[in-house]
């Protein structure tokens, strides 16, 4: 495994994502929550696999607590992030949230606590105030952001005077919107970018196309699902196969090795067995050359999915129409 270390922290360029511990828009099943994630966990951290994230909006909580049961004999081996939602962020209700987390969780503290989605009516100052309390009670040790745009970072890190520790995005070969600010700021200012979604819900894979879309509600009704937007996806997708090839590795390697190849930038992908972890952690070991980055690259800036309220419009219609 490799590891980054920023501002003190270390952690795994390949982590967890823990969105489908507990919930039901991934359609794994009681099964999978009561047994298969917490083997999942567990053997990430055999892997050296420390970061961990979830959010107390994931399964209603039961996600936390899922991770919670998982961890407890290694508390220390994990570094532990999980996020609050920001419906009304006033410092006593960004303080109480963060105390909600830490019991469902079963520890002491989290190393990161993150807003999920910026709210612009609440001044950020009462959201950085209830972090600011948070951690001067010793209930978190860093403050993280989610969704933001490079502006609204910058605003945070302003409210708390101090560096915010991450931003954690959507990003992938199939979405590059944080190259433009967010990578960059990172990689020049200690900070870093926590990738969800790295493999763009399993459109990279290959395993889809326009006449085999999923059924769950996770992807369903993801614009990138659109038959139009797989369709077009086609070429990017035998890139990265091609890659694989060449590399003897899978196509879900390679599309998390060019994620984790940018300077600090770490990856969550979820995972929905063991087996599908252990593949994930692979691609932290996986060296892609210049050339191969270049070439993914390229693939990437020629795929354009709809996107916008036209592409949730056709969602809408296509759902009408079934």
């Amino acid at each position: 495994m490799r590891y980054i270390e920023v501002n003190g922290a270390r952690c795994s360029v390949i982590g967890l994502g823990t969105w489908q511990f507990g919930s039901k828009d991934w359609g794994y099943g009681a099964d999978y929550a009561q047994h298969e994630a917490g083997r999942i966990v567990e053997r990430a951290l055999e892997l050296g696999v420390n970061l961990n994230d979830t959010a107390e909006v994931y399964g209603r909580g039961e996600s936390e607590r899922i991770v919670g049961r998982a961890i407890a004999s290694r508390r220390d081996d994990v570094f532990l992030a999980t996020k609050f939602l920001p419906v009304l962020p006033f410092a006593p209700v960004v303080e109480r949230h963060g105390r909600g987390s830490v019991e469902r969780l079963g520890v002491d503290r989290v190393d990161l606590y993150q807003v999920h989605w910026p709210n612009p009516i609440s001044p950020m100052r009462e959201q950085m105030r209830g972090m600011k309390r948070l951690r001067d009670a010793g209930v978190i040790d860093r403050v993280g952001v989610s969704n933001f745009s490079l502006a609204r970072w910058r605003a945070a890190e302003a409210a708390l005077g101090e560096p915010v520790w991450s931003n954690q995005v959507q990003y992938s070969l199939a979405a590059r919107k944080p190259d433009a600010e967010l990578v960059p700021y990172a990689a020049e200012n200690d900070r870093v970018v926590i990738a969800y979604s790295p493999l763009a819900k399993g459109l990279l894979s290959g395993r889809y196309d326009a006449t085999n879309l999923p059924k769950d509600s996770a992807r369903a009704y993801d614009p990138l699902f659109l038959p139009e937007n797989v369709a077009g996806a086609r070429d990017l997708i035998e890139t990265v196969s091609a890659v694989a090839k060449a590399h003897d590795a899978t196509p879900t390697q390679v599309a998390l090795a060019w994620v984790v190849s940018h300077r600090n930038v770490v990856a969550i992908p979820g995972a929905s067995s063991v087996a599908q972890l252990e593949s994930n952690v692979a691609a932290a070991d996986l060296e892609l050359s210049e050339s191969d980055v270049a070439q993914l690259t390229g693939a990437s800036d020629a795929f354009h999915p709809i996107q916008g309220i036209g592409a949730y419009t056709r969602i809408l219609k296509n759902k009408v129409k079934r």
